[in-house]
């Protein structure tokens, strides 16, 4: 598999958010990890909405022609691990990732800024204004 590109990533954390996920982080960690070039970490409310997020990232990455290469803890859910080798996803519930704090373990790994749409935008609808 090449090196995921931006566009990638990008539509990783998009269709995290497009599925309510948040608090997503990517981080670059080429040359800190072994295991991986790229770390993406975010949330879900609860365990069955951890494992809907992954369920759709796998079907959005397929929908591009990359395999997954391993899905762990899609039982269980409280923490979801999706490796497609280049790159790594880790879903967890609030309590697991404060708990582990896995971006402590790659702090020197530079953030990656993803590029996230929000739904009115795409739909070519206006965001609303806050009021000032």
């Amino acid at each position: 598999m090449k090196t995921p590109t931006q566009q990638t990533l990008d539509l990783v954390a998009q269709t995290i958010f497009d599925r309510k996920g948040f608090n997503i982080l990517a981080l670059d960690v080429r040359g800190l990890s072994t295991m991986t070039d790229y770390y993406v970490i975010a949330e879900g409310n609860i365990d069955r909405h951890v494992r809907s997020i992954a369920l759709s990232v796998k079907d959005a990455l397929k929908g591009k022609g990359l395999k997954l290469i391993n899905m762990e803890g899609d039982v269980d859910g409280d923490w979801v691990v999706v490796d497609y080798g280049d790159f790594v996803l880790h879903l967890l519930v609030p309590e697991m990732r404060e708990k582990y704090a896995l971006e402590e373990l790659w702090k020197e790994g530079k953030i990656i800024d993803l590029k996230i749409e929000l739904e009115q935008v795409r739909k070519g609808k206006e965001c609303p204004r806050s009021a000032s």
